[in-house]
């Protein structure tokens, strides 16, 4: 006969699902509260204390957590040695266990953000409800699962259709299970710490028709409420693991785990992080000598060049202005030189991201003590997930880290472009793809010479980079990190001597966008890969 452990602090449906255990043929094993439920409806119960020959003590803190129940939970049914283990120390196996926890976050919720840490709250941290269930999922192979009510329909009715459940619902209820005990302990830690650390937990996810762009996969997930707390903690049940399988299929999964260090400055700023966080994923997508420099999470000017004091100059004449209360990413060691630079020109600098400083460029740089200086761990990435927050919960997608080379370009005009171009061309791509939409990136030999971004209309965008740019626009080339609507922006480009364009293309005014770069002599290619950032 099989046996069921119930242990439950929410007794919703609990009378209906040990109907079906025991029409079913289980034995029920329980503790507390629940015992006293389920012999109230009349339900045959034994208690664990009958089973373990120990009465519940400590006010209830210890009541499960004994041999003949954890050895019944936990042997291997497959492994001989534990079998006969279990048949000399007579523990016989538990097939199912329904638990759900303490509450826990409706305890911190009722007392408020106040109260401090409350020996009411420490009493409702459950011990042995997480114990059993995370050793039961441990051996879903034999063992179903239950920590939420809402699973008690689908497990009855497999139960009472084939005497068991299949081993694809076990699997997703052990899931279910890690996921849930672990965003309660992230609960729990973030009341014990006064809130310094936070758990944020993600549920119900919906996948989404694409990321920013169709390459990329997208998820929207909502913060878990029921576990969501005043005050102290703000939690619920973990992200889904499908989250971390999606991300390993993308090409993104080449990317390192990235750590830095504050070397001097004042304290990091939200702003900081972000404008900085920008500024080292532009940075990550060169191999040459780089240099980036960002405003608001947009480039102002970005320039690869055979030494990295000459990419770094490049990169701060080609937008002077913009660069005043400047983020700065260099992707070679900051040497004496360019610490000099900055000094000498007298640059506003918020950041500087290095994965080195030569001493001679710290020494320097302790001049300027408010500049804060991050030594980067490695050159790549931190992550290849995105996350940001929207709707009461979280939209969540893969980095963009599609690769566009020359063999990816079709080119649509009569005029071709040249060997020197297309490196420019592919240069102008790996930097309009970090600017905000509609984005327009000029660039001439690997140095942006004007930027326009963040526009309602694709037009605007071009105008601006064009005025930027000025006379330094005759020769170079544009990227559009989406398809030209209209012929316009072409236009405008022709007008300022633009010689190359790469988009994506898509439009339905292709064939019109085509035709005016050919009239006007432009040579364009198109990616087929379109690059939004938002």
């Amino acid at each position: 006969m099989k046996r069921a452990l119930l242990s439950v602090s929410d007794k919703t449906g609990l009378v209906d699902i040990a109907k079906i255990l025991i029409t079913s043929g289980y034995d029920i094993l329980s503790t507390g509260g629940t015992l006293k439920e389920l012999q109230k409806a009349k339900i045959q119960a034994t208690s664990v204390e009958d089973v373990t020959g120990f009465p519940e003590c400590f006010g209830g803190r210890v009541k499960t957590m004994h041999p003949l129940i954890m050895g019944g939970i936990l042997f291997n049914r497959e492994i001989p040695e534990h079998v006969a283990e279990a048949k000399k120390l007579g523990i016989e196996p538990i097939d199912l266990v329904v638990v759900n926890l303490y509450p826990f976050a409706d305890t911190v919720r009722k007392l408020g953000a106040s109260s401090g840490i409350s020996l009411e709250a420490i009493e409702q941290i459950d011990i042995g409800g997480p114990t059993l269930l995370r050793s039961a999922a441990k051996n879903h192979s034999a063992v179903t699962v239950v920590c939420d009510p809402s699973d008690y329909e689908e497990v009855g009715s497999q139960i009472q259709k084939n005497g068991s459940t299949t081993s694809d619902l076990r699997a997703r209820l052990a899931a279910k299970v890690f996921a849930h005990t672990a965003a309660y302990d992230g609960m729990i830690s973030q009341y014990l710490s006064g809130g310094k650390n936070i758990s944020l937990s993600l549920t119900n996810g919906r996948t989404l028709r694409y990321g920013e762009n169709p390459h990329q996969w997208g998820k929207f997930y909502a913060i878990d409420s029921s576990l969501h707390s005043c005050g102290h903690s703000v939690s619920g049940e973990a992200m889904s693991s499908e989250l971390r399988a999606m991300s390993n299929s993308t090409q993104s999964s080449k990317l390192k785990a990235q750590s830095w260090s504050q070397l001097q400055g004042k304290e990091l700023s939200y702003l900081n992080i972000l404008d900085s966080d920008a500024c080292w994923r532009m940075v990550c997508e060169f191999s040459a000598p780089t240099c980036v420099m960002v405003k608001h999470a947009n480039p102002s000017g970005i320039a690869s060049a055979a030494t990295l004091e000459e990419a770094f100059q490049n990169a701060y004449d080609s937008d002077r202005l913009s660069a005043f209360g400047v983020i700065i990413s260099l992707n070679r060691p900051c040497t004496e030189v360019i610490a000099k630079k900055i000094l000498d020109q007298k640059i506003f600098v918020e950041v500087i991201l290095a994965p080195e400083y030569e001493s001679g460029a710290l020494e320097l740089l302790k001049s300027k003590p408010n500049i804060r200086l991050l030594s980067m761990d490695s050159v790549s990435f931190s992550d290849n997930i995105l996350y940001r927050s929207a709707f009461g919960g979280m939209l969540v997608q893969n980095d963009d880290v599609k690769e566009i080379t020359e063999a990816d370009l079709t080119c649509v005009t009569k005029a071709k472009p040249t060997k020197k171009q297309i490196a420019d061309l592919l240069f102008a791509w790996k930097v309009v793809k970090h600017a905000k939409s509609n984005a327009i990136v000029l660039v001439k030999d690997a140095t942006t010479i004007g930027i326009g971004c963040g526009q309602t209309s694709r037009v605007d965008s071009t105008w601006i980079a064009l005025k930027r740019a000025g006379d330094k626009a005759k020769g170079s080339v544009l990227a559009s990190d989406a398809f030209f609507p209209f012929p316009d922006s072409i236009e405008e480009a022709a007008k300022h001597g633009i010689a190359a364009v790469i988009q994506p293309g898509g439009s339905i005014r292709d064939s019109e966008v085509f035709a005016k770069a050919d009239a006007l002599g432009i040579a364009m290619v198109t990616t087929s890969v379109r690059a939004f950032r938002h």
